[in-house]
């Protein structure tokens, strides 16, 4: 949910039982390592899981166990070559030092190394992503989809096709090496705290930059009257796209994880790490339809950036293998509303129903400062005036060696200790631009967004 918000969330130990005799534990390599490649036509050196990006799709059915085994073969001098994996969205109940985040959950993997990930699924189901969780080292690449089916899913009744072919993955995509970019936006010189513009935008790994070579566009196959699954996972480091289909309306039956009530629209704002299941049938003539996913905070700035010009094609069959001969167009007509979808199960938020209703209240001010060049200063994020900075010793390892109060913690860490069991509102201000929230382990409930 991106924009200023409240929001409440319990904490709690889930109570559930899962049958061990269907439940399957599955076995993927993630090798991270340095491969060239040109999604959108400039070839550079990458750092990405299994020669390619996006990254490979790791694929469970609710229940199951997933054993990853991360193995570190980064070596290019020019990006990180450490690492460390976040699978994005999943809970990790009593697993938390397989979450991913480096100095906080862990060391990171180094160079040479390994380190095996054991994530037991439990009762999750639904659309995820993994990428790397050291400083800004998922823009070199290392990001790719995770889905976990339902066999039971409530909404089965509405899709007729769910598989590897209906998973869009919107990213953007940079020229230069993670590490410059980093330190351009930090610099003293960006006294405006301006954003690094993306080189390009993505679908599928597919795209093309202004001046680039001509290249090949993600094409999704269907059939003349089946009901498909599109799950849209957002894995941008900045890129906000508008994501339609030329022609078709659509249902969107899952948010970042979460079944919610169908909800029919024309098109979808997705923001960096959101994830939507929308159901699209097809039902127009055989033909080759648009896909359309314009980069709406692109800028100009960067001038291989066409942020407009992001399509990739819904093919029939029986169409030809060749572009649609229509113009694109833009989105029009019912846009989702975030702040109106409502989830399927166990709707309503916990707590009493008004501001500050909650067993513990935490107000988090966002703020950023310039670079300055008359004082040497970096641009600098805040969370009530503290700049994160990693701890000489992992946050997790100062919990299992009983930390328990936040004094036990560096200042910087920010760290906030709550009891099992509590309801905790969470208030969020001063966000600059549209940035979606984030909170690893948990789903939490939006009550208030920008005063409503």
């Amino acid at each position: 949910m991106r924009a200023s918000s409240i929001f409440t969330v319990t904490f709690f130990s889930l109570l559930s039982f899962i049958s061990k005799s269907n439940a399957d534990v599955l076995p993927y390599t993630l090798n991270i390592g340095n491969s060239f490649l040109a999604p959108d036509g400039y070839y550079r050196s990458t750092s990405v899981a299994n020669g390619q990006f996006p990254g490979p799709l790791l694929k469970a059915n609710k229940g199951d166990t997933m054993v990853v085994t991360v193995n570190n073969q980064l070596s290019d001098p020019n990006m990180r070559r450490s690492t460390s994996i976040h699978w994005h969205g999943l809970f990790l109940k009593q697993n938390s030092y397989n979450d991913g985040p480096a100095f906080v959950t862990q060391c990171p993997i180094a160079p040479g190394g390994s380190y095996t990930y054991t994530l037991n699924l439990g009762t999750q189901a639904g659309t995820y992503w993994y990428h790397s969780h050291l400083a800004s080292q998922y823009v070199d690449g290392i990001r790719g989809p995770l889905v976990i089916y339902d066999p039971e899913d409530p909404h089965k009744a509405l899709y007729d096709v769910d598989d590897e072919s209906t998973i869009v993955v919107l990213s953007d995509w940079y020229h230069r090496f993670a590490p410059e970019l980093q330190t351009e936006y930090l610099s003293p010189n960006n006294t405006q705290y301006q954003d690094e513009i993306p080189d390009a935008g993505l679908i599928n790994g597919k795209g093309f930059y202004l001046g680039g070579p001509p290249m090949d566009r993600a094409v999704f196959n269907v059939e003349a009257g089946k009901r498909y699954r599109f799950r849209l996972i957002n894995a941008s480091a900045y890129g906000l796209f508008r994501f339609s289909l030329q022609g078709h309306r659509f249902t969107v039956i899952e948010t970042d994880g979460v079944n919610i009530v169908p909800y029919v629209a024309d098109y979808l704002e997705i923001s960096a790490g959101q994830r939507y299941s929308i159901v699209i049938t097809a039902d127009q003539p055989v033909a080759n339809y648009w896909v359309r996913a314009p980069m709406i905070n692109g800028s100009t700035r960067n001038a291989n950036l066409d942020y407009r010009n992001i399509f990739g094609i819904l093919r029939y069959a029986g169409a030809p293998a060749s572009d649609p001969t229509t113009s694109a167009g833009t989105a029009s007509g019912v846009k989702l509303q975030e702040a109106a979808t409502v989830p399927l199960e166990n709707p309503g938020a916990p707590g009493l129903p008004y501001s500050g209703g909650a067993d513990r209240v935490f107000n988090l001010a966002f703020s950023v400062t310039g670079g300055s060049l008359a004082t040497n200063q970096k641009v600098s994020w805040k969370v009530n005036g503290k700049s994160f900075s990693p701890p000489s010793l992992p946050t997790l390892l100062k919990v299992l060696g009983g930390a328990s109060q936040e004094s036990d913690f560096d200042s910087s860490e920010n760290a906030f200790v709550i009891k099992n069991g509590e309801v905790v509102e969470i208030n969020i201000t001063g966000v600059v631009h549209p940035h979606p929230f984030h909170l690893h382990g948990k789903v939490f409930d939006i009550v208030k967004l920008n005063g409503v």
